[in-house]
């Protein structure tokens, strides 16, 4: 169903139909999510379902969003804008392989790199909530689409060492180990039923802003520690002294 949800939205891109589109990869997010959530709870994932996983995500969200940004406004952009659209689905590629490789069999409660299908749901997101292709230029210099960069930094994060919070486990074990994070998701999925595109941005904002911030605290915390080789040096010349 993921990847059945993935090609329809293909076929309404082609169609010019982005908004149903946008849903339908929204829709293929939500299968993703429970076939991953019926495999642990049932003890059945395998190594076939993980590589069946990643086929159909590299279409519903690496292949469909980069048709979708392409249809939508990149085209307008000559080979620029085709390279620029054609990154989530390479950049996801990659992410899904490197996935693939570092798989133990055991679910994580993180994962290394943007995950594909968040990416994909934001720049879904994006264009649902800004669905008149002029807002993206309105502010972009030299009449360049802002969404350009905005798919260059989501292609990256992708492939970045960057770690980013898996989903919780449905488990009371889980939610009470960890509390805030789990009332965290709960206000997230609140936000988005009740706000639909608006909540989904917001969430996805707000996932990515604390990925993103805790990574560049943990690079701050490394540079500050960092011991200076030079005064201890020093201080070793003098305690030989």
């Amino acid at each position: 169903m993921n990847l059945f949800s993935g090609f329809m939205a293909l076929t309404q891109v082609a169609e010019g139909r982005f908004e149903q589109a946008c849903w339908l990869i929204v829709l293929a997010g939500f299968f993703d999510v429970l076939d991953g959530m019926m495999a642990r709870l049932t003890g059945s994932q395998s190594l076939f379902g993980v590589e069946l996983d990643s086929l159909a995500d590299i279409v519903s969200f690496g292949v469909a969003p980069a048709f979708l940004l392409y249809g939508f406004s990149l085209k307008e952009f000559g080979m620029l804008g085709l390279i620029v659209a054609s990154l989530p689905a390479i950049c996801g590629a990659v992410r899904l392989a490197r996935f693939n490789l570092q798989f133990e069999g055991v679910k994580k409660d993180y994962f290394l790199g943007l995950p594909v299908p968040v990416q994909a749901i934001a720049i879904v997101a994006l264009i649902l909530n800004f669905s008149e292709v002029d807002w993206f230029s309105r502010f972009s210099p030299s009449n360049q689409t802002v969404l350009m960069p905005i798919v260059i930094v989501l292609s990256g994060l992708m492939i970045s060492n960057i770690t980013f919070d898996a989903l919780p486990k449905p488990t009371p074990q889980f939610i009470r180990a960890n509390p805030v994070k789990s009332v965290s998701y709960l206000v997230g999925v609140v936000l988005i039923v009740a706000l639909q595109q608006i909540g989904l941005l917001i969430a996805l904002g707000a996932y990515l802003s604390h990925g993103i911030g805790r990574a560049l605290g943990n690079l701050y915390r490394a540079i500050m520690s960092e011991p200076d080789n030079g005064a201890d040096l020093e201080e070793h010349a003098a305690g030989d002294g």
